[in-house]
């Protein structure tokens, strides 16, 4: 160890050390590397700002938990087995197949030696059951663990271009109080007593600069870095106009629309904490909930409603009673997601049935700066309040990136093993790209002895909301999660966020890594870069205002690893058959108690129709929607037809496609289908051969001339005799036929003295 710090490399864990906890007070040597690093510091949170034992949403204000309220609207309904005890299963099967193919082993070689071999085996056998991931890989090769990973300092280039501040719209007020307090705020009693209660010490910088402005009722276009706290610095100015004001009717008065069902039960949990001493009333309207018991509580006509912008407008055309026309003040969190392509149908039916009168706040780590994004939300002389840039990570963040070499992208899945198994073991978020990576990532980590959870949108609600709950109860080690969870979630004590690949854009990358070093503490994020994502790094490193590091992995690790990985194939193999064994036997289930429900009552399947609920949008528009969407993410490197026949045609041709692979040709599949439907779309009509009626048969004799009108007749007639006519003007006999004709309508002819005879 002496040697690898005189080299300036990272140690790993050996057999025997003790695992050393991770936190603020063990990174101080980051933390004062990140203090001193050098370059333009923006005005950002300090220790000061943030108590220690400071919560964003955990606690309920009446003792329960807010996800323990969610799961408990959702149905008791649940798998016969969960995924975890399928993974034990097979496990336990390929140990007991290992103990054999050994024990079999032993007797060949060595008949006399065979009884004692067999004890040892015995006495071996009860504590092999509690073996940790360590000690397994340790009988293969102790190398793996005992190989330092490199960890280098990645050096900025200037950039010679300098920022032009676009001129936008809005007024200007990022620069504020720093001495503010919450005393100095003018709250009211019951808000500062919320607040104490919730051990807030001293204000934010973005709750110093947006609290004074949103209780002068101006619009407001707010942009922080993640975990400062914006959720109590839109709804405190919120609650106490609330509070001033108190309703005549029970009317619902603020909306505030969140992206994602996690972040709707935080906000509402956040909400109802510093509502506590208050008679201000929630209701939570997110998808996966019980619609029902949604429905009975906008009856009530709660003052503030949480909602996603789907289920709202599921409960605006459906439930009569509830609209949004006393709106006072409407609030976008996460407002760039919220106003890009994916919502853009959905918030503008919902801006169209708000009211006009009102008072707009938008906030977000990454805010759209574009007018036109902005002008959409119906903004009147908008205050903006950018404390960070739409780049800044949090200040206690340390960067760490992985290359990985153009010929080397399977070795994805052996680095994020050799970094969950060696280096990082507890409080991880891993990120995918795709939901299906995420549960093979789930499968394969459980094989390996690691406690692991996944969220994506795959899963049922109640399964989201229950690997959300043993993550925060530290009852796994590691979630593995797709961009749903990358927005808005503070999830205490998270010490590292990995990224399996890149994120689309900077602005996911800065979501995703903003789920550590959360208010004012220390954490780390790790992300793998292959060769078309360098692009993306050199602007991160550009803009990063403290050092980025390179972490590099011994290539002997990787490829112990990726051998361990390949012979694992067939269990996972065999987990995804138990899975789709267990589906099929559940949708098998569920046919025959239906058809014996209809047995029972004797109703019809056209009794269910008449309960379909309405929207907003045809089955065609969204179909249509949806297909352009999918397009407009196509892969660019892939677009020519050549390129990607080629790519399918190597892939089907592989016996054993890499991970990497799998998950580019499963998003490729669906993106040319789309790209085939849209074309097919487009494209014109051929005209069918139907059978026509039959013309009746015309009546016998000479064919009578159709009459044509004079007007008709005198504007096709192009004789000489006509066009005479025409130049002298209209006869007599024309101008009193005329009159005649007049005078039947009711008009009054006058004859012009150019026609009059002499």
């Amino acid at each position: 160890m002496a040697t690898l710090e005189s080299l300036g490399l990272v140690g790993t864990i050996a057999e025997g050390d003790v695992v050393p906890v991770d936190s603020e007070s063990d990174d101080s040597e980051d933390e004062e590397e990140l203090r001193r690093a050098p370059g333009p510091r923006r005005r950002g949170p300090s220790r000061g700002d943030f108590s220690i034992d400071f919560v964003f949403g955990e606690a309920e204000a009446g003792g329960e938990d807010a996800w323990t309220a969610a799961l408990r609207q959702l149905r008791a309904k649940k798998a016969a087995t969960t995924l975890d005890e399928k993974i034990e299963k097979v496990r336990q099967k390929r140990k007991l197949q290992e103990r054999e193919a050994k024990q079999a082993k032993v007797k060949d070689e060595d008949a006399e030696a065979e009884d004692d071999q067999t004890k040892k085996k015995e006495c071996g056998d009860c504590s092999r059951d509690d073996e940790d991931v360590e000690s397994e890989y340790s009988l293969d090769d102790e190398s793996i663990f005992t190989t330092a990973d490199k960890v280098k300092v990645k050096e900025k280039k200037r950039s010679k271009k300098g920022e032009v501040e676009a001129e936008s719209f809005f007024e200007d007020a990022s620069q504020y109080d720093d001495k503010l307090s919450f005393q100095d705020m003018n709250l009211s009693r019951p808000l500062l007593k919320a607040i104490t209660a919730l051990g807030f010490k001293q204000p934010t910088p973005i709750q110093k600069a947006c609290i004074p402005v949103g209780l002068l009722g101006k619009d407001i276009c707010a942009c922080a870095a993640t975990g400062t706290g914006k959720t109590a610095a839109f709804i405190l100015p919120v609650l106490e106009r609330l509070i001033y004001k108190p309703r005549q009717a029970p009317i619902t008065r603020v909306l505030v629309l969140v992206p994602t069902r996690e972040l709707g039960i935080q906000v509402h949990s956040v909400t109802k904490q510093l509502a506590q001493f208050s008679s201000v009333t929630t209701c939570l309207a997110v998808g996966g909930l019980d619609v029902k018991t949604q429905e009975a509580a906008l009856r009530s006509g709660p003052d503030i409603l949480i909602a996603t912008p789907g289920r709202l407008i599921d409960h605006l055309h459906n439930c009569p009673s509830f609209h949004l026309s006393s709106v006072e003040v409407l609030i976008l969190d996460e407002a760039d997601r919220m106003l890009d392509e994916y919502f853009e149908e959905q918030m503008k039916e919902i801006i169209r049935l708000c009211s006009h009168h009102r008072q707009t706040m938008l906030f977000s780590a990454t805010m759209t700066e574009e007018v036109k994004d902005l002008a959409s939300v119906s903004l009147k002389n908008p205050v903006r309040i950018f404390v960070n840039s739409n780049t800044d990570v949090a200040p206690f963040l340390r960067q760490e990136f992985i290359r990985i070499r153009p010929n080397r992208e399977g070795d994805r899945e052996a680095i994020v093993t050799a970094l969950l198994t060696r280096t990082f073991q507890d409080h991880v978020m891993l990120f995918t790209q795709t939901k299906k990576q995420a549960h093979r990532m789930h499968i394969l980590l459980g094989l390996m002895g690691l406690r692991v959870g996944e969220l994506h949108g795959n899963l049922s609600q109640t399964q989201r909301l229950e690997s959300l709950r043993r993550f925060k109860d530290e009852q796994i080690d590691i979630l593995v999660a797709t961009d749903v969870a990358a927005r808005g979630l503070d999830i205490e004590g998270v010490k590292t966020v990995i990224n399996f690949t890149m994120p689309n854009t900077i602005k996911h990358y800065v979501h995703r890594v903003g789920r550590t070093a959360r208010a004012g503490k220390a954490g780390r994020s790790v992300s793998l870069v292959g060769e078309e994502e360098r692009k993306m790094l050199k602007e991160i490193v550009k803009t990063a205002k403290t050092a980025v590091k390179a972490r590099i992995l011994p290539q002997d690790v990787i490829l112990k690893f990726r051998e361990k990985i390949e012979s694992l194939e067939k269990d996972i193999y065999a987990v995804l058959c138990l899975e789709r064994e267990e589906r099929e036997m559940q949708q098998s289930e569920a046919q025959i108690n239906k058809a014996k429900k209809q047995l029972e009552t004797g109703k019809k399947e056209t009794g269910s129709e008449s309960l379909e609920r309405s929207w907003f949008q045809t089955r065609e528009e969204r179909k249509k929607e949806k297909l352009a969407k999918a397009l407009q993410e196509f892969d660019l490197a892939l677009r020519g037809k050549k390129k990607r026949k080629k790519f399918v045609r190597d892939t089907q041709n592989k016996a054993q496609m890499t991970p990497e692979e799998r998950s580019q040709f499963e998003i490729l599949k669906s993106q040319m289908y789309a790209e085939r439907l849209a074309k097919r779309n487009r494209r014109a009509k051929r005209a069918r051969a139907l059978p026509e009626e039959e013309p009746t048969a015309a009546p016998a004799g000479p064919k009578k001339k159709k009459k044509v009108s004079v007007f008709d007749e005198e504007l096709t007639n192009t004789s000489r005799k006509a066009l005479k006519q025409y130049r002298a003007g209209p006869s007599f006999e024309d101008r009193k036929r005329l009159g005649i004709a007049q005078r039947r309508k009711g008009g009054n002819f006058k004859s012009k003295s150019r026609y009059k005879r002499k």
